[in-house]
């Protein structure tokens, strides 16, 4: 994993954030941290069925 690619991709976050909160724009993402952590959900979700093969093998 790229820490970078990572701390720049939550600073963008971080930004465009603000920028839809003072624009007044609603957020294209879950507004609560319950509908975050079932977006990490999926992700691990799909990493983990990607992994499967490899590891059963």
């Amino acid at each position: 994993m790229d820490l970078e690619l990572v701390a720049v991709a939550l600073i963008t976050g971080i930004v465009t954030g603000a920028v839809f909160k003072t624009v007044g724009v609603p957020i294209p993402a879950p507004p609560d941290f319950a509908g975050v952590m079932g977006i990490l959900g999926v992700f691990l979700g799909y990493k983990l069925a990607e992994m499967a093969p490899s590891i059963l093998l």
